[in-house]
């Protein structure tokens, strides 16, 4: 239940990497089943969180409903650098918010939708009052539970796009150059695909080396006529039409090389 799961674990190997030493750290976020804007971790690394009667707050989402007050820790946020990696750019409220968008996705039903919601608002109102921070439309807020901006909020982070710092690391803008093709994937090919993930950072440096872009999906929710205007060369989808999820999952190694045979062998008629 998002409404009840914690970033707390992640908190708790912050605090390990700087006790060990760390100089830099990168935080990767996205993927999540939590919901509490960070401050479960934040709780790990010394932040209280307290109700109207100076309690501290359960962990979860929900109890931010009732948050009345954010004590930061005796040493503050933490000395070292730390970048937060995000492949979205959602707010955290509103129609594109951390609830709207991502509860649903983690099980969440449109009254917890509600509820998590108005704890993120909260939330937000409380960074405003006891810290001076003005996070709630700030792109990438919305990551992983609302964590993009308890990462700011809580440990200084600069929000990085991580499509661009893997990107960095493993030299893709060089290897486009040298390439006709790039493929890239996604779980399920879809809007939120092009608005800052992964395959979105794939057509940027791809439309920078004039290399063609095909995405491998398990499935495609997006038109042709959507995916072509934003660049993509060619798409093809693993899961058959009426396949069961559990069987998708149970046969995914091949369905994905029967995918990726079928791209390979209309790439090849076109070219010929």
């Amino acid at each position: 239940r998002p409404d009840l799961t914690t970033t707390r674990g992640t908190g708790e190997l912050l605090a390990a990497a700087l006790r060990h030493g760390a100089a830099r750290l990168l935080l990767t976020l996205g993927g999540s089943a939590t919901h509490d804007g960070g401050t479960g971790a934040a709780a790990a690394l010394g932040w209280r969180f307290l109700d109207a009667g100076g309690r501290d707050l359960p962990p979860g989402g929900a109890a931010l409903c009732r948050l009345a007050r954010i004590v930061p820790p005796p040493k503050g946020r933490p000395a070292v650098p730390v970048e937060a990696l995000c492949d979205v750019d959602n707010p955290l409220t509103g129609p594109r918010g951390a609830a709207a968008v991502y509860a649903p996705q983690k099980g969440a039903s449109p009254e917890m939708v509600r509820v998590l919601e108005e704890a993120l608002q909260r939330l937000a109102e409380r960074w405003r009052a006891d810290l001076g921070l003005d996070l709630e439309a700030m792109p990438g807020a919305g990551a992983a539970g609302g964590f993009g901006a308890g990462a700011v909020a809580f440990l200084g982070a600069r929000l990085t796009p991580g499509v661009e710092a893997v990107a960095a690391v493993n030299g893709l803008p060089v290897r486009l150059r040298q390439v006709d093709w790039v493929l890239t994937g996604e779980g399920r090919f879809d809007e939120q695909s092009l608005q800052g993930k992964v395959v979105s950072g794939v057509l940027r440096h791809a439309a920078a080396a004039g290399t063609r872009v095909a995405v491998v999906a398990g499935s495609v929710a997006l038109p042709p006529e959507r995916w072509r205007a934003a660049g993509v060369a060619a798409v093809e989808a693993c899961a058959p039409a009426g396949i069961t999820l559990a069987e998708a999952m149970r046969r995914a190694p091949e369905l994905l090389q029967a995918a990726v045979a079928r791209l390979a062998e209309r790439s090849a008629r076109q070219a010929g």
